[in-house]
């Protein structure tokens, strides 16, 4: 007869999808699998994962502007003359 028990390593994946884990397979070099095994510590360790988060989403994570309206809007544009002259074209000869 068959064992239709799920293996250990089976039932505890299981487990931690009912937690909300998702399982993510990366491929870094190898001189920073160091510190992406830190990073991933971090984000599951409950006292430290509210500030691992928003310092990886504000120094890691690209800005996601609505549009080039939004982008403009958060553009910082201190100190820049956006004035220019007047151009009436040039002279044409017919």
């Amino acid at each position: 007869m068959a064992n239709t028990d799920p293996s250990p390593v089976t039932a505890w994946r299981q487990r931690r999808q009912r937690q909300g884990f998702v399982r993510v397979e990366v491929q870094v070099r190898r001189e920073d699998a160091g510190l992406v095994r830190d990073v991933a510590s971090a984000l599951g360790d409950p006292a430290r994962e509210a500030e691992t988060r928003a310092i990886l989403r504000e120094r890691v994570s690209p800005v996601r502007a609505g549009g080039l309206k939004a982008l403009l809007a958060a553009a910082p544009l201190d100190g820049i003359d956006l004035d220019r002259p007047r151009d009436f074209g040039r002279e044409t000869a017919f």
